[in-house]
């Protein structure tokens, strides 16, 4: 299988080349993205990508699986150490998590493009492959709340709970796309604007 090839190559090879994947989708998406400008910028023959990886579809869920993997291992939660009030929750996982997409922007942007290839072909793909795992997550970030005195069904708590999540990720990632500079204000103003919807849906509209 091509991907042990590329297993085999040294760290600093491989990362190379990871990293220009990741910037090349994270700018352009799936479809746009540019196998050519990736083998420029990372200085390899396209001949040899392709004995690294079949083709872009592979590298591409090579990097989903990659990125992913890295964010759920840097932004572990012991959820029975979290406080038991669901919005209390939400907000301070969102802490983890927003400081993990401000430290990796560009990580960042790639996986909220994932997200957002919604009813594309490739977008099919992505969730038939992990849209399973994206609920579990939500799910997990659940366990031990009482949600007995909410009007709505767990299933859709999880729904609710992952459309604000992504939306203000996504909302992050744009604005500290044009202004990085000065981060740590912006994750401040995003976990207060956070912190503003949580009550709208504690207290309902």
């Amino acid at each position: 299988m091509p991907q042990k090839v590329f297993d085999e190559l040294s760290e600093e090879k491989k990362e190379r080349i990871i990293d220009a994947s990741i910037n090349e989708f994270a700018e352009y998406g799936y479809e746009a993205a540019s196998t050519n400008r990736i083998v420029k910028e990372c200085g390899i023959s396209k001949g040899s990508l392709f004995k690294y990886f079949e083709n872009k579809e592979e590298l591409y869920f090579y990097l989903i699986d990659t990125v992913s993997f890295q964010m759920a291992a840097e932004t572990s939660v012991d959820v029975e150490k979290l406080p038991k009030d669901l919005f209390e929750r939400v907000v301070q996982y969102s802490v983890t998590e927003i400081s993990w997409y401000a430290s990796n922007p560009v990580k960042g942007k790639f996986l909220i493009g994932v997200a957002a290839e919604g009813s594309s072909d490739i977008g099919k793909i992505i969730i038939e492959r992990y849209g399973g795992k994206s609920t579990d997550m939500y799910e997990e970030l659940l366990k031990g709340v009482d949600l007995s005195e909410l009007h709505h069904s767990r299933k859709e708590i999880t729904d609710i709970l992952r459309w604000v999540l992504q939306g203000f990720n996504s909302s992050f990632l744009q604005e500290a796309d044009k202004n990085y500079d000065d981060i740590k204000k912006l994750q401040k103003d995003y976990i207060k604007q956070l912190k503003k919807h949580l009550d709208v849906l504690r207290n309902g509209l």
